[in-house]
């Protein structure tokens, strides 16, 4: 009768451990300082992205000194530089996650300061390379992107985002639970779309963006994790499904940004430069030794896999 609650107690000090760890990482998030932000939506001028001398720090982590870029409307923009440079940070200011800590980001002529959040989100698309699929069937992962969605046109995007037939080979097709059971890894589920692959997942997550139908779309390596002739499919279903409007990508793979109508390189958080492909091979030696060590890399790859394209930087 003693070794029952001795045990119970055991495990009463781990939880108590895993409690104190919890409610550390809540704090942290709930001590951060509020957005604020007016409630009142405001008229927009067109929807240009401007970026004038932004700043930002992480804590005491200075991450960008002073990006200025313009990105006009219906125009696809690619960041592309090493890692670390500030790329991911542009588009989640971009997306005001976070408010700059110096300059201006200002879309259709107001300062995103000045815009209300649900407004924001009107606006902008965004998929990160980190998604989330909720512990609901694939076609409610989808329908999040605008939940008055018919199955009818889950299903539409679902097929021009090139994710309809794995997803018909799932268990239950689109009303495959892809949490599993429960959701919680003590009842044998497996959270965060558990059932998926990475590049499933990631193409879920991208219908559910096209879903929603925004403007502006923001691309954060949004194909990191799909395989070469998978991610052919996918920048070709990208492509139709965000004609006319204004796609933002940080690139995984240079070669499938070539086409951008503007390539802005960064380094140590700034803009070193922007122009089209071949403009800054010309003029910009780090986008020129990026480019040269991409297809070396995917030279190499196609050497050793047979020919099979499976491209790195």
């Amino acid at each position: 009768g003693i070794v029952g609650p001795l045990v119970a107690a055991i495990f009463l000090t781990d939880d108590f451990s895993k409690i104190a760890t919890i409610t550390g990482e809540i704090g942290a998030v709930l001590s951060e300082p509020d957005l604020e932000r007016p409630a009142q939506r405001k008229d927009l001028h067109g929807l240009d992205i401007d970026l004038r001398d932004v700043t930002f720090a992480y804590k005491d982590k200075q991450v960008l000194n002073g990006v200025t870029l313009n990105i006009r409307q219906g125009t696809t923009t690619a960041l592309v530089g090493p890692s670390g440079s500030g790329k991911s940070t542009i588009a989640k200011l971009i997306a005001s996650y976070w408010d700059a800590g110096g300059g201006s980001i200002t879309i259709g002529e107001v300062d995103v300061k000045n815009l209300p959040p649900e407004q924001v989100m009107d606006l902008i698309g965004y998929v990160s390379q980190d998604n989330f699929l909720f512990n609901i069937s694939v076609r409610e992962n989808i329908r999040m992107g605008r939940p008055e969605a018919t199955d009818d046109e889950v299903e539409a995007v679902a097929k021009a985002s090139g994710c309809h037939d794995f997803i018909m080979g799932l268990d239950h097709g689109y009303d495959t639970v892809v949490g599993g059971a429960g959701g919680h890894p003590s009842r044998g589920g497996r959270p965060r779309g558990g059932h998926l692959s990475g590049g499933e997942r990631q193409r879920v997550a991208i219908a559910r963006a096209m879903m929603k139908n925004a403007p502006i779309v923001i691309l954060d390596e949004a194909t990191s994790y799909t395989d070469p002739e998978n991610e052919a499919v996918l920048q070709d279903a990208i492509g139709r499904l965000t004609r006319g409007k204004t796609l933002i990508v940080i690139a995984h793979r240079l070669s499938t940004i070539t086409d951008a109508d503007q390539i802005a390189v960064v380094e140590q958080g700034k803009i070193l430069d922007a122009g089209t492909h071949d403009e800054l091979l010309k003029r910009c030696p780090l986008y020129a030794q990026m480019w040269a060590a991409h297809t070396q890399a995917k030279d190499a790859d196609m050497r050793e896999g047979g020919g099979k394209h499976v491209w790195r930087i």
